[in-house]
């Protein structure tokens, strides 16, 4: 999960105090999560997983993929046909 947060928070050009302002969660708090120190309770799941746009699911590490929202679902969709496309030029 730690990396999960990361991953997200870096993928915005997020800072941890950033997102510590932005989701009232303390950046050393944040840093704990990040780094497997501390894990988040529901609150925090909540607010972080609202903030990102995931589900907590994805977010904790239980599903590979963030199908949460349509768009994401047609993304994905549209990412797996076009590695299906890849695979049968061989």
């Amino acid at each position: 999960m730690q990396n999960r947060i990361r991953d997200l928070r870096e993928d915005m050009d997020l800072r941890q105090s950033d997102l510590a302002e932005k989701t009232g969660i303390d950046q050393r708090t944040i840093s704990n999560y990040e780094t497997g120190k501390t894990l988040p309770d529901a609150y925090a799941l909540i607010k972080l997983a609202d903030f990102f746009g995931v589900s907590i699911d994805y977010l904790v590490g239980r599903v590979k993929h963030d199908y949460s929202t349509n768009e994401k679902k047609i993304r994905l969709i549209g990412q797996i046909q076009a590695e299906l496309e890849e695979l049968k030029k061989y």
